[in-house]
């Protein structure tokens, strides 16, 4: 099977970071890690791991990509027991298959990207069952229209080292549409510290030689966001990988090495966004 290129320092190869980190997770700890798509989506793409991917930093990277995303899951289930029928989307969904962990048989999932991420998705995941892949750009907010929302089913959205590149004017912009337009709903996302913004430019996406890609937002006091709109009821922060917090002891050195870091650094953390 002739596997997918990937041009090197294209925004594109940005969702290559997430699939390898789940895919190095699940090699050094495959029991806890149970994503197994991504193993197999990697398998089909022509990759060539950078050195900053490597060794114990890249382990310690793998290990915090992975864990993002089990939180990020177990967000989507919490949602979807007290709303079975509700809709999860997928804000900038790269090649994550986070709906395909969480689906109870009732809800349906939006997975949504730029369009030329969002062709090598459809080639390499294509659409399942209540499952469907939307081309757009978040900033251009028609792609509501798209969302089969009920309020009385629920809706919740989650974001995966997604706003990071955008600028804060319009997070605070698109944030305050959704808030209006999808009443109950709710938004998970994780963000960093503004201190934590350089050391991501400096230790990962310059190790990935990409150009013209910065990174802009970032939550130092997570209360403000509540006051952009009348329609966010609560937002609240909990600590980064809070899903394995009770194993760093029995998973050993690398694993201390990342919730001691995060613990001293307070600079990860997943925020929670309830909308009237």
């Amino acid at each position: 099977m002739e596997k997918i290129k990937i041009e090197k320092g294209t925004v594109q190869e940005t969702l290559l970071i997430p699939l390898y980190g789940r895919k190095c997770a699940m090699d050094l700890y495959p029991d806890l890690f149970m994503d197994h798509d991504c193993q197999a989506l990697f398998d089909r793409i022509d990759f060539t791991v950078p050195d900053n991917m490597k060794g114990m930093l890249g382990n310690i990277g793998c290990i915090m990509g992975a864990t993002r995303q089990y939180d990020m899951a177990s967000a989507c289930r919490a949602y979807l027991k007290k709303h079975p029928n509700a809709c999860v989307v997928n804000l900038g969904c790269g090649l994550d298959t986070t709906f395909r962990q969480v689906d109870n048989g009732k809800a349906k999932g939006y997975n949504l990207d730029f369009p030329d991420t969002i062709a090598i998705r459809n080639e390499l995941l294509g659409n399942r069952e209540r499952e469907f892949n939307i081309a757009c750009d978040l900033n251009d907010i028609s792609w509501f229209d798209q969302i089969d929302f009920h309020p009385e089913d629920g809706i919740v959205f989650f974001a995966s080292g997604v706003f990071y590149y955008f600028k804060k004017t319009d997070v605070e912009k698109l944030f305050t549409a959704m808030a209006e337009h999808f009443p109950g709903g709710k938004l998970v996302f994780d963000a960093t510290k503004k201190k934590g913004l350089k050391s991501m430019l400096k230790t990962w996406l310059k190790g990935f030689e990409m150009k013209d890609i910065n990174v802009y937002f970032s939550v130092d006091d997570v209360h403000t966001l509540k006051e952009w709109s009348g329609h966010i009821s609560s937002a609240v922060s909990n600590p980064y990988l809070t899903g394995y917090r009770p194993l760093d002891k029995r998973y050993g050195f690398i694993t201390n090495i990342v919730f001691r870091y995060l613990d001293r650094s307070k600079m990860c953390q997943i925020i929670e966004l309830k909308f009237d």
